[in-house]
């Protein structure tokens, strides 16, 4: 199965699941609490005050050479959003992609996305854990902040 295929799915379309493609094209749904969607809208309300001509996005669909990823939060410049805007699923990954972690989130499927975003081009992957505790990565390694947002706070509140 292919991410325009989930897409014209009407079996899939209302799920209250996160959906994502792995490299065989198997889909995979993950159940997203409350903390979740706070931590996400919280994300992209600092994104849309800290940065400027861009758009910060939930639940944003990234064609990956594993299957089709989908960040919880991306920022997009304006020039890449005017690329990728009609693209059922984007072809490169935004600028910034952030992940909020679940109890069910390990480590190397953690190491494993940061590598897919990286590879498709994103210049900084965010993790953000359950508690609202932040983490900033180039594709080198690990920052004490975002070089990208140097006001963006290492830990969010909700």
């Amino acid at each position: 199965m292919n991410w325009q295929e989930v897409c014209a799915d009407p079996h899939l379309r209302d799920l209250p699941y996160k959906i994502e493609l792995n490299e065989r094209g198997q889909i995979l749904m993950t159940p997203v609490r409350l903390y979740h969607s706070a931590l996400q809208g919280k994300i992209i309300k600092l994104l849309i005050q800290l940065l400027q001509h861009g758009e910060a996005f939930p639940e944003f669909a990234i064609a990956t050479e594993k299957g089709t990823k989908v960040a919880d939060v991306v920022w997009c410049s304006d020039g890449l959003w005017q690329q990728i805007k009609h693209q059922t699923e984007s072809s490169v990954a935004p600028e910034i992609c952030v992940e909020v972690l679940s109890s069910t989130n390990t480590e190397e499927e953690m190491r494993e996305k940061r590598r897919l975003y990286f590879t498709g081009g994103a210049e900084e992957v965010w993790l953000c854990n359950q508690n609202g505790e932040m983490q900033f990565f180039n594709a080198d390694e690990e920052r004490a902040h975002s070089e990208l947002v140097l006001e963006f706070p290492k830990h969010i509140e909700i």
